[in-house]
This record gives C-alpha cells, sequence and structure tokens, in this order.
C-alpha cells in the first residue's frame, strides 16, 4: 500500500496546509477509533458473555488480548516505521484494524472473537505506535505543541464519549454493532491517508526480526508479572513472569548492543530530556490508572451511588483534559516543557490529594471540582510532554520516540491499575483511599523529575 504518490521526497517541515487538514482528519480518526475501542469493549464485556455462553473470567480475555497484543507489538512496529515509512505502518495498521473490526462483528464464539480482537490490537500497535511520529510530520515545526495538543485532545474526548457511545449502541442493537461502526470510518480514514499522509525519512538498516521477539516476549512478560502480582497470583508465577522479562529484555539488548537504532531505544535514553520526560509520562498515567481504578469502587462501594452517578463523577477528569491540552499545546511553542509539565503534575499532586481526603459524605460539588483539577493538572502536563519527548530525538528516530510515547502510557496505566489493585487487596475499601494518596505521590515525584529537565539540555 503506498501513501505517497502525491510526493516524491520527504517532508522535512510539515504538510502545506490544505493537505494538513485532510492528514489529520485522517489520523485523528484513527486514533479516535482506536482510543473508542477500549471504553466500548468495556462496556460490552457483560453483553458478549451473555450472547457467547461464558464467565465473566474468560470474557475478560477480550480486553486482555487486545493488550497484549498491543504491548508486544508497539516497539517492533514503531522501528518498522522508520525503516519503511511511518505513514505505511500507520495504514496497514488501520487496514488490519477495519478489517478485524467486521471479524469481531461476526464472531460465533469466544474463541474467534478472541482471535479477531488480537488482530485488532496488532492493527491498533500499528496506529499507535507511529501517531505521534506523523504528527511531528504533518505539523511544521513551529506549531508541534498545537498538533500534540490537538492529539492528546482527540483521545481525551474519545475517552469521554465512549461509555456513552456504547450505552447508547446496546441500548437500540447488539453488541457485534459496536465493533461494526468503525468499519465505515476505517475505509473513510484509510481513503484519505493514503492520498495526504505525508513521506516520512527512511532508515537504511534492515528490520532485526530475532530483536522484535525479543522485545514482544520481555514486554510481555513485564506487564503479566505486574499484573499477576496485583491480582495476587502465587508469587512463583510473577517471580518466574518478571525473571523472564528481565531475562529477555538483556538478550535484547546483548543483541542490538551498537544497533543505529535499537527497537528498545537507549540511544535516545541517554538524552537527559527524553528519559526524565519518558520517566514523568510514566508517573502521570500510573496516576490515571490509580484513579480510574479506585474511584468506581470508591463511588459505588463506599458512598453507594450507581453507575450513572459513577459516570457522572468520572466524566469532569477527560472534560477538562480535552480543555487544557489544546491550550497547553499552545503555550509549549513558547514555553519549556519542563516548566510547564512541572506545574500540571503540581495540580494533579493536588487534586488527587484533595480526593483521597474527601469528606466521610460528599455531595456532588465536593467531587465534580476535585475531578476537575486532576483533570487541569493532567491535560495541561500530557502535551508539553508528549512533544518534549518527540523534539528531544532526531528525526530519524521519530518512530522510536513515538513507540516509547506509547508504551509510557500503557506501562504507567497498567502499573496504576495493578497498584490500585494491591491497595483494595491490602485495605479492603479503605484501599481507594490509599491508592489516591499514592497517585499524589506518583504526580509529586513526576514533577520534580519535570523541573528536573529546565537544568539539562
Amino acid at each position: 500500500m503506498d501513501a505517497t504518490s502525491s510526493t516524491s521526497a520527504p517532508i522535512t517541515d510539515g504538510l502545506p496546509p490544505e493537505r494538513r487538514r485532510w492528514a489529520v482528519l485522517a489520523i485523528f480518526t484513527a486514533l479516535a477509533m482506536s482510543a473508542l475501542d477500549v471504553a466500548i469493549a468495556n462496556i460490552a464485556l457483560p453483553a458478549i458473555a451473555v450472547d457467547l455462553h461464558t464467565t465473566p473470567a474468560d470474557v475478560i480475555w477480550v480486553v486482555n488480548v487486545y493488550q497484549i497484543a498491543m504491548v508486544a507489538t508497539i516497539l517492533p512496529l514503531a522501528a518498522l516505521g522508520e525503516i519503511v515509512g511511518h505513514q505505511r505502518v500507520y495504514l496497514w495498521g488501520l487496514l488490519l484494524f477495519t478489517v478485524a473490526s467486521l471479524a469481531c462483528a461476526l464472531a460465533w464464539s469466544l474463541p474467534s472473537l478472541l482471535v479477531a480482537r488480537g488482530l485488532q490490537g496488532l492493527g491498533a500497535a500499528g496506529l499507535m505506535s507511529v501517531n505521534t511520529a506523523l504528527v511531528r510530520f504533518v505539523y511544521p515545526s513551529r506549531m508541534h505543541g498545537r498538533g500534540f495538543g490537538n492529539n492528546a485532545l482527540v483521545v481525551a474526548t474519545a475517552f469521554t464519549l465512549g461509555p456513552a457511545l456504547a450505552s447508547g449502541i446496546l441500548s437500540v442493537a447488539t453488541w457485534p454493532w459496536l465493533f461494526a461502526i468503525n468499519i465505515p470510518f476505517g475505509l473513510a480514514a484509510l481513503l484519505i491517508g493514503m492520498r495526504t499522509l505525508p513521506q516520512t525519512p527512511r532508515a537504511t538498516h534492515t528490520f532485526d526480526i530475532p530483536g522484535a521477539l525479543l522485545t514482544a516476549i520481555s514486554l510481555c512478560l513485564f506487564i503479566l508479572g505486574i499484573g499477576s502480582a496485583a491480582h495476587g497470583t502465587t508469587a512463583r508465577v510473577v517471580i518466574a513472569e518478571l525473571v523472564g522479562a528481565v531475562i529477555f529484555g538483556a538478550l535484547l539488548l546483548r543483541r542490538q548492543a551498537g544497533h543505529p537504532a535499537p527497537m528498545l531505544p537507549i540511544d535516545l535514553f541517554r538524552r537527559p530530556i527524553f528519559s526524565l520526560s519518558v520517566a514523568t509520562a510514566v508517573c502521570s498515567f500510573a496516576v490515571q490508572g490509580l484513579a480510574f481504578v479506585s474511584l468506581p469502587f470508591y463511588f459505588e462501594d463506599v458512598l453507594h451511588r450507581t453507575q450513572v452517578e459513577t459516570g457522572i463523577f468520572m466524566t469532569p477528569w477527560s472534560v477538562v483534559v480535552a480543555i487544557m491540552a489544546p491550550i497547553a499545546g499552545r503555550l509549549s511553542d513558547r514555553h519549556p516543557a519542563g516548566l510547564l509539565g512541572g506545574l500540571g503534575l503540581l495540580i494533579l499532586s493536588a487534586g488527587m490529594a484533595l480526593l483521597a481526603t474527601l469528606p466521610a459524605s460528599p455531595g456532588v460539588a465536593d467531587i465534580v471540582w476535585r475531578m476537575a483539577i486532576c483533570g487541569c493538572g493532567f491535560g495541561f502536563f500530557q502535551t508539553p510532554n508528549m512533544k518534549a519527548i518527540m523534539t528531544s530525538a532526531p528525526a530519524g528516530r521519530s518512530g522510536g520516540a513515538s513507540g516509547i510515547v506509547a508504551t509510557a502510557r500503557l506501562t504507567g496505566q497498567t502499573l496504576g491499575a495493578a497498584l490500585a489493585a494491591l491497595c483494595f487487596g491490602l485495605a479492603g475499601h479503605e484501599g481507594a483511599t490509599w491508592a489516591l494518596a499514592l497517585g499524589a505521590g506518583f504526580a509529586a515525584l513526576g514533577c520534580v523529575m519535570s523541573f528536573l529537565r529546565l537544568a539539562v539540555r
């Protein structure tokens, strides 16, 4: 699939305005689809379990297999994008995601649905692995902050609308339509993207297939180990998974020592700005994972609120992120990411501390304004930090940087969710307060690391 018919040379500083608008439409449509699919699948699990005659414990694999496929392939696909062009990986990923959505809609059993979801996760990895790299090449350098801000806006909006959209579809149709709705949007984005996405620089080295397998295995074992530890799996299994992750990771580093563009981008981590920005990203998404897992249990089990009320309480976070992300993006074109990110994480830490110290019987307003503060801090941090990660890497290593953006998000969210589960396991209903306080600590740690960026180059 050739997405470069309209250009014969790589774009060095963004696309012309008219073509940029169409390219952005293709990129953000696909991004919204992949973000919506996470929320949609979660809402659909009970209906899928009933229709396919399976148990809740088994149907959760509809979500797990999608996430595992993404974790395993994001960094290899990001590396592939540097070799064949980010636009090709993106478009092939979009095609696979769309076809797999059709397969999900036509699934007749849990095994067939799991296969389709695995393929859909692989397609989503193709989209997410090079998403921010493409944004870097679509927008001119003077507008990178605006581009990354719009990127964050799309994700926040999709997460905000996802549960409501899924509930609305399920109220009038069966669960397969939740996946079928992707098809027309995916085809439209594919056609637009084939004509408008830019060429990107291509590396001359070959793709390291054994390195890709080592990367996939080590990341999967690491994520599985974190999840197993949080959910009370035996120590032997947890240790085996984490030790396996370390062993395969060490083999990967040994194999790719001296490689011009290692799949696990050690060359980029030698840059202090890049390393600090990735560390702060992991901290921020760990906060999000802690909050988004613990708060629904707190609202429903401790405060005895309904699911509808819980949905309302969770909404301000994403809504304010959607408002703040473009504002922070524009500011990041004029002010250093270390300053903006540090202020954002300071606000997020304060918001999490305020949630952890809610009164025993809080009113709606007590909850909503605290959630809004968290969303303000998270949104103010996210875009400048994404820009810092991408622009601290050379243009030829945009794929590696883009893959790390997605990997940091998944790692942080997984770590946060696992720690929240551990808090509940240790403290019962009080675990929500523990998780929120821990989130405040993670945000404060990220705040310190963000401000440290002001002292390094």
